[in-house]
């Protein structure tokens, strides 16, 4: 039996060996449009996914695939298509289940562009989403009806940092025959990997944590393998022959990673959400190196936590490793390396005195990002969910006097210091 590396090796190793011909032991970046074929057979067979290869890079590119690969067995899944962006992986992955007069049900806490898609954007397509509560499962019972393909939520809900129970939702999704998807961008594989829990698909925003660094933006979506296709007939999407490539049928070709070959036959062919090599480069040296930042990221996050919670000026703070945390204990059990390292706090002084802050700090970044290296201020609902409406904000669990906050791997001791001058300017108003 061969050896079963561990998370910290296969994010350094998973996907790729050193270079054949030249020996390089970092990944080499394949800036190629396209692939000379062999003969006019080996296109064709390339054209038809008889065969593997790469063919053009709107499709496959090398250098992508071993960011692919890595992900996968980050993820312990199947197969990964890496995407432009995390927003493209999602509404890639959607249109590749759904279609006119399906219906989608949705956690209501989620990053405000994925409510919008699924709220305004996807009902264009014929696509409606019912949003629930994703802690109250008798709702999420009550909303699944005859046409619903998929059950969507975030893992831990941005900003509003609820822990959805994985292993309860799973077996619903499976008690009812529809697929279940989450956004995985909050836990990151490191620190949890659901396909285990039973979930089947999984959206990751490379851009954040994975990628670490500020520098690329990127989605991948994740095939958990272990969909059975062929067990209802409420995915002819893929169970049924394709137009184009000779009628190919999916599930009967390509069995548990049926979900991925359509995803690059359709979604990478028609719609084009490919990643471009240098960024996939850029995220393999985030992946190298994310179970030693993850580390530091939730030390930070612990000591940080401690000084919130003590300082006069701090009017509330959440976060799921908190014992008055309502999924406190469904935390600690299902994310037992850490409950990530997003914050959100209010300060006394409602929104002006949050505003004061955030212009006051130095050392950190006010910007629409989580996940990177550097500490990072933001006031959600006049930013990054400024969009939803006041129904969805509320469903959100937005407050006005919210700050999210995205902890970084700067010296402990210097992110406090920054935090204290700015609440101090925040107590003067």
């Amino acid at each position: 039996m061969s050896h079963k590396f561990k998370f910290d090796t296969l994010s350094l190793h998973a996907g790729q060996i050193p270079d054949s011909e030249f020996g390089s032991r970092a990944v080499p970046i394949h800036q190629t449009t396209s692939y000379v074929f062999r003969d006019t057979r080996h296109a064709a067979a390339l054209y038809n996914m008889e065969v593997g290869g790469h063919l053009y890079s709107r499709i496959s590119n090398p250098t992508v695939a071993v960011l692919e690969q890595r992900v996968a067995a980050l993820d312990d899944a199947a197969a990964a298509t890496a995407t432009s962006s995390g927003m493209a992986a999602l509404f890639s992955a959607l249109l590749t289940i759904c279609s006119a007069g399906d219906h989608i049900v949705a956690s209501s806490q989620l990053y405000g562009a994925n409510v919008n898609l699924l709220k305004y954007t996807l009902p264009r397509f014929g696509i409606r989403t019912t949003f629930v509560d994703p802690t109250n499962h008798e709702e999420i019972k009550s909303a699944i009806t005859e046409n619903t393909k998929i059950f969507f939520s975030e893992i831990i809900g941005n900003p509003g940092l609820v822990i959805l129970d994985v292993d309860a939702v799973a077996k619903m999704c499976q008690e009812h025959s529809i697929l279940f998807m989450v956004d995985g961008t909050f836990n990151t594989p490191y620190l949890m990997a659901p396909v285990k829990n039973g979930v089947n698909i999984i959206i990751h925003s490379l851009t954040k944590w994975m990628g670490g660094h500020g520098v690329a933006i990127g989605g991948v979506v994740v095939d958990g393998g272990n969909f059975d296709w062929g067990s209802t007939d409420k995915f002819s999407t893929i169970s049924e022959p394709h137009y184009a490539m000779d009628g190919i049928n999916f599930y009967e070709e390509f069995g548990p990673v049926a979900f991925t070959a359509k995803f690059r036959a359709e979604a990478m062919y028609n719609f084009g959400p490919c990643l471009a090599p240098m960024n996939a480069f850029h995220i393999l040296q985030g992946l190298e190196t994310l179970p030693l930042r993850m580390q530091r990221h939730i030390e930070n996050t612990q000591e940080l936590l401690k000084f919130l919670i003590s300082h006069e000026q701090i009017s509330w703070v959440r976060h799921p490793s908190l014992p008055e945390h309502p999924q406190h204990e469904l935390a600690a059990e299902m994310l037992p390396r850490g409950a990530g390292s997003i914050i959100t706090f209010g300060i006394k002084g409602g929104r002006d005195a949050g505003k004061k802050f955030i212009e006051t700090v130095t050392l950190s970044s006010h910007l629409a990002n989580v996940g990177d290296a550097k500490t990072l201020v933001i006031h959600p609902a006049s930013t990054t969910h400024s969009h939803i409406d006041s129904q969805s904000m509320l469903s959100a669990g937005l407050t006005d006097d919210m700050i999210r906050l995205s902890v970084g791997l700067e010296d402990i001791s210097d992110i406090i210091s920054d935090f204290e001058q700015g609440l101090k300017a925040a107590s003067k108003l």
